[in-house]
């Protein structure tokens, strides 16, 4: 099976209704990478005004899973990807609208050469959160294994 990039945000959006109910959108996906985007809503804003913790950590990994995907989701027939850890760093209050930049930080030669083996890789997604001026205001690793099916 082989999945287009432009479709791989819709497929995450898809297949995991608590990022649509954010409101997260998608800019671009493609080659190990994902821009994903978080509305400035009331409904999503902590006590200090902007954007929950947990919503931000949504953002960055549903953009984490649309980079995974953009590069190996063809191997969804015999794997199915499952986060395994994430380390989220917060370093400045977040504001306005918001959005997440995914990059896999594997080959995908590497990941598939580990199923080929009869072994389950694990590997890491990137990922930079930013306000809209461009500034940095978390970080976040997401670990991701691809689990044979059986």
């Amino acid at each position: 099976m082989s999945i287009m990039s432009h479709d791989v945000g819709a497929l995450l959006l898809q297949t995991v209704p608590f990022a649509r109910t954010l409101g997260i959108t998608f800019d671009s996906v493609g080659d190990g990478q994902a821009v994903s985007r978080l509305p400035d809503r009331p409904d999503l804003h902590n006590h200090v005004a902007g954007p929950h913790a947990g919503a931000l950590f949504t953002l960055a990994e549903s953009a984490s899973g649309a980079a995974m995907l953009s590069v190996l989701g063809d191997q969804l027939e015999r794997a199915v990807p499952l986060a395994t850890s994430a380390t989220i760093e917060y370093r400045k209050l977040a504001k306005g609208e918001v959005h997440a930049e995914a990059r896999l930080l594997a080959t995908r030669d590497e990941v598939v050469a580990r199923l080929d083996a009869g072994e389950r890789p694990v590997f890491d997604v990137a990922v930079d959160i930013k306000n809209a001026d461009g500034a940095l205001v978390s970080t976040l690793t997401v670990t991701w294994t691809l689990r044979p099916n059986t």
